[in-house]
């Protein structure tokens, strides 16, 4: 190798850097890769509140059939959720009892919205 191809490959070397590898953890397997900055960026898993209930998808509330203070039982109707033009019926995931109503009737609401607050 000449002088000149190791100039040029250390130029290439700075223009274009190689990432270096990372650990990654897949369910008690490591491996050693290269992590896009996109995946390194991502946000976190948390797990969710069983006290709060969210919205999956993107509608608009139709009806709500429930109030602060009323006790529910797992699979109790809270409300309608339409969604495509698809009527979604939003059940209770737990037993217990409303803490509060974070949606109106008409209301459009957004995917990973509080809906529901239970106590």
């Amino acid at each position: 190798m000449t002088v000149k191809d190791d100039l040029k490959n250390q130029s290439d070397r700075k223009e274009n850097p190689v990432a270096e590898l990372k650990i990654l953890n897949i369910r008690g397997e490591l491996y050693h890769t290269r992590l896009t900055k996109k995946f390194m960026q991502k946000q976190k898993w948390e797990k969710p509140d069983k006290k709060q209930l969210m919205s999956y998808i993107p509608g608009t509330v139709c009806k709500i059939f429930v109030n602060p203070g009323d006790v529910v039982d797992t699979s109790s109707k809270l409300m309608i959720l339409e969604a495509m033009k698809m009527q979604n019926i939003i059940c209770s995931p737990i037993a217990g009892k409303i803490k509060s109503i974070r949606v109106r009737e008409g209301e459009k609401i957004r995917k990973g919205m509080l809906m529901v607050e239970f106590e």
